[in-house]
């Protein structure tokens, strides 16, 4: 049986880190007159370590754009959050008489080394990739309006093959030729797509789609196409009873829950100390500007529909007035350090506050202007999905979607929001953690 293109580039991407991994420490050790010995059981722990940062930001998937400015920066931060968990493992919790204990500079100068090394050769795979799957295409069956909506979504998020759209409207030899061009490898394909429903479809066309499916095409629904490669739920499919339907038991396991409640009290004290200089300093910024207050607090609405009063550094001018809701582009209420607090995301480290008090989490949906939420929810149907869980500091919508600024820009992240509360690991935590760097280094706040 053939191994399927996408995972024997994964497990090669594998194989090749491991063995970066052997080959620069050795180097490293040899160069510092450490040892002039190979060796290779003590580097298991930098390796593995290096391998699940970048499991994190999908450095073994085969979807991410390793030519990307965003993945070079993410894959950079986890190289670099690798070699910090490697020096705690070997000098906090490894006993004495670890190898790597000797050298200090080895680990640091192997992972500078290591993550620009991994990274070069998923540049060169991803070159080759993008040369082999160049002619490959996402044949979407369904009817013209989805097609339609369908391929706005894939050029509003970047997804650049080509569409074939197959329909019972076409002429039905039309639509056998296209299953069969397939089959025979003629047409090759990414993904064919079909609409959750198929009444549409003519009695035999789902028994050929099963057959193509079991001969190693990839074949997905519409909804999971959107969860596999966008990350997100789509909105089309929630209704009053999905909830049931679908569960979201993970996300309210209490043993689950009461770990996360563990680490946002360990966090957010630690937090608290060590960002203190720079809210002292961020605060006497703000007075010395404009004389005004230094903290803006505002009800938000948490958990359970819970309101609260969340507390942010003051980024704007004071305004006696209700004014616009939403921040826009370039907004003249802004204030010169408050534009940079925004870019920066350091007016959010008061919420920390909020954190050790139990009314938000570090990460989570967005915690939501109590006036904002009910014209949400009078307009957005099931939009109190997102009150299930505990809204958080930074959290996967905020870190895939920009800064929302109406109703549409709302229902965008409310997709990713439910992917979240639906799919809730620790796993998805660490990535949306390494993530949130990456927004913050390179001021993609808002």
């Amino acid at each position: 049986m053939a191994i399927n293109p996408n995972r024997r580039s994964s497990l090669l991407l594998l194989v090749a880190d491991f063995a970066t991994v052997a080959l620069v420490f050795n180097l490293a050790m040899y160069l510092r007159g450490v040892t002039s010995q190979p060796f290779a059981w003590p580097l298991l722990a930098p390796a593995f370590v290096l391998v699940a940062s970048l499991y994190l930001i999908d450095g073994y998937g085969v979807r991410a754009d390793m030519l990307s400015l965003d993945y070079a920066s993410l894959h950079l931060i986890a190289s670099f959050s690798a070699a910090v968990a490697t020096l705690l493992l070997t000098f906090a919790f490894i006993s004495v008489g670890f190898e790597l204990q000797s050298s200090r500079a080895v680990i640091i100068l192997s992972f500078g080394l290591i993550g620009s090394l991994t990274l070069a050769y998923r540049r060169i795979l991803y070159e080759r990739t993008i040369v082999s799957r160049g002619g490959r295409n996402i044949v979407f069956v369904g009817d013209k309006g989805d097609f339609e909506r369908f391929s706005g979504e894939c050029v509003r998020l970047g997804t650049q093959m080509p569409l074939i759209h197959v329909t019972s409207d076409d002429d039905y030899r039309t639509f056998e030729s296209v299953l069969e061009s397939i089959a025979q490898s003629e047409t090759l394909v990414e993904a064919i797509v079909v609409k959750e429903s198929g009444r549409e479809l003519p009695s035999d066309i789902p028994m050929k789609l099963v057959q193509l499916y079991f001969d190693g095409t990839p074949t997905y629904t519409l909804e999971i196409f959107h969860q596999v490669y966008w990350r997100k739920i789509p909105l089309y499919r929630i209704n009053p009873i999905w909830l049931f339907q679908e569960g979201f038991q993970i996300a309210r396991e209490p043993v689950f829950e009461r770990i996360k409640r563990g680490a946002d009290i360990v966090l957010s004290l630690i937090g608290l100390v060590v960002f203190s200089p720079f809210v002292a300093a961020a605060a006497i910024a703000i007075k010395l500007g404009d004389r005004g207050p230094v903290f803006f607090v505002q009800t938000r609405i948490g958990k359970h529909k819970v309101p609260f009063k969340l507390a942010k550094l003051r980024t704007m001018r004071v305004s006696s007035g209700p004014g616009d809701p939403y921040t826009r582009q370039g907004d003249i209420r802004v204030t010169r350090i408050g534009r940079w607090l925004r870019s920066a995301r350091l007016d959010e480290l008061p919420q920390l506050w909020n954190v050790l008090r139990g009314e938000m989490s570090l990460i989570g949906p967005r915690a939501e202007w109590d006036r904002l939420v009910s014209g949400y929810e009078r307009e957005i149907p099931c939009y109190h999905f997102r009150h299930l869980v505990k809204p958080g500091i930074t959290g996967w919508a905020q870190v895939n979607y920009r800064y929302g600024s109406g109703v549409e820009d709302t229902l965008r992240k409310l997709e990713y929001d439910l992917y979240y509360i639906r799919n809730f690991s620790f796993m998805l935590d660490a990535s949306i953690v390494l993530k949130t760097f990456h927004v913050m280094l390179l001021q993609k706040g808002h």
